[in-house]
């Protein structure tokens, strides 16, 4: 079965659509979908993808779970819907993002602007049951967000991995470092940021950096 994913990316895919895991990933995500409240809506599963064209990716940020609580999720990790209160990652994200461009701390969480420039907000699981943290994780999505990084980082060029915590530092197996930037921290939630592992990494400044360096415009973050 193959999903309501951006053209682009259907092409680069295709042979997971098929395999016979990604088929028992989809039922079980219909399953869990009929039968609970899940996040993010059904339409907004793949937006990721369908924000940010395999073609256009210069920045991979990896996220490892869709927030679980009402309304929050909207495909992109660590980003929420137009209108909804900031969770405690994104918060200091922005306030780097302050301190390193010393530009204003925005009103909207909804990160689509930043997919529509290039940067592909991937969480390494797409889907989660409303307010039960994990809940999707080891069904399937796990092998194809895998697949996802080791593809674009063997079909393209210098793109920017940012990889924040121990979860995404460990996802640096799948990419070709040497051809390939990779900025990794602290991740952004209180635990980490409150014991110094997160503010000042200036990584925001760094990947406008290289995109420069590589003749690409840089991100408006």
């Amino acid at each position: 079965m193959i999903p309501k994913i951006a053209p682009s990316w259907q092409a680069e895919l295709k042979t997971e659509f098929e395999k016979p895991y990604f088929e028992q990933l989809s039922e079980f995500v219909k399953s869990e979908y009929d039968a609970h409240p899940c996040f993010p809506p059904e339409n907004e599963i793949y937006n990721a993808f369908n924000h940010c064209a395999f073609e256009a990716i210069k920045v991979v940020i990896i996220g490892q779970d869709p927030y679980h609580g009402l309304g929050q999720a909207n495909g992109l990790c660590f980003s929420v819907h137009d209108g909804m209160k900031h969770p405690p990652s994104l918060i200091n994200i922005f306030k780097e993002i302050e301190a390193d461009l010393k530009v204003p701390y925005p009103k909207s969480g909804n990160l689509e602007r930043w997919a529509n420039q290039g940067v592909l907000l991937l969480n390494a699981t797409l889907t989660v049951k409303a307010h039960q943290a994990g809940s999707h994780q080891n069904r399937g999505w796990e092998r194809f967000t895998d697949t996802v990084i080791k593809t674009i980082s063997d079909k393209k060029e210098q793109v920017v991995f940012l990889l924040w915590g121990g979860f995404a530092k460990k996802k640096t197996k799948l990419i070709d470092t040497t051809k390939h930037p990779v900025l990794s921290s602290g991740h952004p939630s209180p635990l980490s940021a409150n014991r110094g592992y997160w503010f000042g990494n200036g990584h925001f400044g760094k990947t406008n950096a290289f995109l420069n360096d590589f003749g690409l415009s840089p991100i408006n973050w």
